[in-house]
């Protein structure tokens, strides 16, 4: 991997190092036009709620919700997150086509809270990390240091409901080696090797609680929309071992991922590969969708079945 061009090798980065990285960064598309303007189209339809503002140096970011209206504690709760890491289009673009395109019709069986961009400034400016070069998505735990992170896990505990099903938006990109992961190595001091990047998607599912055969339905039903990432030689995919089929586990909650932010039954991370020269962008955000129908209609047709029984 090469140096980074910022930092010293060896060498966690300082206040200086941080703020050279920021200046570095610049504005590439608007979050307003792209995502709040079709925010704003579903508030007829459900509940649209500002659950929180971002205020760094770089400016301010509203964040919002979109809730399914007559929410009934008798239902079970369905959570959508999508740009925790803001880069990660199709997770933001994937969670509003689901809002727009599939949420009116499950409302009927299950409360549904969609959080389209956790990151506003990241989907901005395609990047992983906010303004202060933290990781979001390596932040979700008791006085974590990122906003996105903290106003999240804020509003869903204030809705005084358990989640059931979490499924978190995500991509890999082929910028994951060249860009992101150079970059927390400089930030961290550390040395880190390439890994390869897989060619489809993905899942990945919690090690403490993996739930193979939900995993399984997702990956079944975005088989039909696009091609799943085959192991590689090592029998790994970002150098975690394949537990069956594109399906990988991380440790949700000690590693502070947004996918862990409750105690959902039901959880997965989505990774699509918006590189591959076999999608385009279409394809991805069609690909979140179907991760996320396929795991509602899994979750459904359990409960379904517990209750004939």
């Amino acid at each position: 991997m090469s140096q980074y061009p910022i930092g010293t090798s060896g060498q966690k980065w300082g206040e200086k190092e941080r703020a050279l990285w920021l200046a570095n960064q610049s504005v590439k598309r608007s979050y307003h036009a792209e995502v709040e303007a079709k925010i704003e189209l579903l508030a007829s339809d459900f509940i649209v709620e500002n659950y929180g503002t971002l205020a760094y140096e770089t400016g301010d970011y509203q964040l919002w919700a979109i809730k399914s209206p007559n929410w009934s504690n008798t239902k079970q709760t369905l959570l959508v997150t999508g740009g925790v890491h803001g880069y990660e289009t199709s997770g933001v673009q994937g969670a509003i086509r689901f809002a727009q395109t599939k949420m009116s019709a499950y409302a009927q069986h299950v409360n549904i809270l969609v959080l389209p961009c956790l990151s506003p400034w990241g989907y901005e400016t395609i990047n992983r990390w906010n303004p202060e070069a933290i990781d979001p998505n390596r932040s979700f735990y008791a006085n974590s240091p990122a906003q996105e992170s903290v106003l999240a896990m804020a509003y869903v505990a204030g809705l005084g409901d358990d989640i059931d099903i979490h499924i978190d938006l995500h991509e890999t990109t082929d910028t994951d080696n060249s860009e992101f992961r150079p970059a927390l190595a400089a930030r961290d001091g550390i040395t880190q090797n390439n890994w390869n990047i897989p060619d489809g998607f993905y899942l990945v599912g919690d090690s403490e609680n993996p739930q193979p055969a939900f995993q399984l339905a997702m990956i079944e039903a975005v088989a039909k929309i696009t091609h799943i990432a085959p192991a590689d030689e090592n029998g790994e995919i970002i150098g975690a071992p394949v537990e069956q089929h594109g399906v990988i586990n991380y440790a949700y909650k000690p590693l502070g991922l947004c996918a862990g932010l409750s105690n959902a039954r039901f959880t997965t991370t989505t990774e699509v590969y918006p590189d591959s020269p076999k999608v385009d962008d279409e394809n991805c955000i069609l690909a979140q969708v179907a991760a996320i129908t396929s795991g509602l209609d899994y979750v459904i047709n359990q409960q379904a079945s517990s209750q004939a029984l």
